[in-house]
């Protein structure tokens, strides 16, 4: 929902947006972005993947890495190099010459896989040779989305730690009244709503798209991430030695957090 169908609403190709984000919104299409490749790139210059044609007709050849979803996507929307440069093309997730094959992750609730392209066949989105200007304003808002996320993990963890802190006896005691144990908690709360706070304003900042997004989002998604990662792994130590066994779910978000 927020690469695909922000790249559609972004291209500004009015045929597209009818045609596709119906069944988005409807939960019929399942859509996704190709654009990093083998290199690993997330730059302009990481898009070498070449794209054949004319009008709107197109097909692809190259290899698309870590694309989300990508095994099951009916819909995907894939970055390519023209002669006039990066364009963004509409690709059937079953289309002829389209390999697609799952990769192992550390998250398993995020799939993510290898499309091969061999001559299949694409339909041109959008201005050709204008697609990473579309794609620099997606990956603002696709970070934006992820620093809300992260902060909904974080939240969560906090939750769980908290409340483990008031349960769990040691020495007679509830280990939350442990000195110790407060100072952790309180410094998570603090990274917690402090990172809320950075998502607000750059969700705020996506709502408006103004000139403040692109900055914005990187300094969500930086301070998001960090209070999300330590979050996470205070939440371990505090569940001490259960905390990191197969049995108890702390060490799940861990791995979320880490993919």
């Amino acid at each position: 929902m927020v690469l695909a169908a922000n790249a559609l609403l972004q291209s500004g190709d009015e045929a597209a947006k009818k045609k596709y984000l119906p069944g988005i919104a409807a939960g019929e299409t399942i859509a996704t972005l190709a654009c990093t490749e083998p290199s690993g790139k997330w730059d302009e210059a990481g898009v070498t993947m070449a794209a054949k044609g004319s009008g709107s007709k197109f097909t692809l050849d190259g290899t698309k890495m870590f694309v989300i979803d990508g095994h099951t996507a009916s819909l995907i929307i894939v970055a390519a190099r023209t002669a006039k440069g990066v364009s963004l093309f509409a690709v059937d997730g079953n289309a002829k010459g389209l390999t697609r094959t799952a990769l192992s992750t550390m998250d398993q609730t995020r799939k993510q896989a290898k499309l091969e392209f061999k001559g299949v066949e694409a339909e041109l989105i959008g201005t050709e040779g204008k697609g990473w200007e579309v794609l620099s304003k997606v990956f603002d808002l696709a970070a934006v989305g992820l620093a809300a996320e992260q902060v909904g993990g974080a939240q969560k963890v906090l939750d769980m730690a908290v409340e483990y802190a008031k349960v769990r006896v040691q020495f007679g005691r509830p280990i939350g009244s442990f000195q110790a144990i407060k100072h952790k908690c309180a410094d998570m709360l603090l990274e917690v709503e402090s990172a809320k706070s950075a998502a607000y304003y750059g969700m705020w900042c996506a709502s408006e798209m103004n000139d403040e997004l692109a900055s914005v989002a990187s300094l969500s998604k930086a301070y998001c991430s960090e209070a999300y990662f330590h979050a996470a792994a205070e939440n371990i130590q505090i569940h001490g030695g259960i905390g990191f066994t197969w049995e108890h779910p702390a060490h799940l978000l861990q791995a979320c957090e880490v993919e």
